[in-house]
């Protein structure tokens, strides 16, 4: 089966006219009121809180960095074949979990 024959048959008929685009007015009557939770103010709270917090901990890269180059690091195999085995199995699970 080809790729394209799928997604064709998975895409709505095209009537060769472009879609309306919804215009940047109101989207109901002026009468009309919306109201959020105080759910929906405290995820933008945390979704804020996640925007400014740094990807990477630079404090501890440099930490690792100064101990690798005095030659202080050491690396622990066992524990990085348990972390391994532990990924693997938790993968596996959700595979098994999916079907």
């Amino acid at each position: 089966m080809k790729i394209d024959s799928a997604l064709k048959s998975l895409t709505a008929p095209s009537t060769g006219e472009p879609k309306a685009r919804a215009q940047n007015g109101p989207a109901a009557p002026a009468g009309d009121k919306v109201q959020l939770s105080s759910l929906s103010s405290t995820l933008q709270k945390a979704e804020a809180s996640i925007a400014n917090t740094p990807v990477v901990d630079r404090a501890r890269v440099d930490e690792i960095r100064q101990a690798i180059s005095e030659g202080r690091f050491k690396v622990d195999p066992e524990r990085i074949a348990d972390g391994l085995l532990d990924s693997v199995r938790e993968l596996l699970g959700e595979r098994s979990g999916q079907s």
